[in-house]
């Protein structure tokens, strides 16, 4: 897969920029501190269900489709209750 450039950014880049601005203006000033977590744990929970849901809730095929080992995959299900 190609890596785009800035000018050509995809919806998902667009819309991250887009709620980080949001978030940075509805802070009005005050300090945030550890946003890369945050933006991580609000991002992935959605994104592993979504794609285990395209996957029939087949680990195999959502951790391929994903990128990711198994494991690791079954891991962050059970870290965000999706899976016991």
């Amino acid at each position: 897969m190609k890596k785009k450039s800035t000018a050509e950014e995809g919806e998902l880049a667009k819309c991250v920029r887009r709620s980080m601005n949001r978030y940075f203006k509805d802070l009005d000033g005050a300090k945030s501190t550890d946003i890369y977590s945050m933006v991580l744990s609000e991002m992935e929970k959605p994104l592993l269900e979504v794609v285990m849901n395209h996957a029939n809730s087949n680990q195999c095929q959502a951790a391929e489709i994903l990128g990711i080992n198994r494991n690791t995959l079954r891991k962050k299900l059970k870290i965000y209750g999706i899976i016991k």
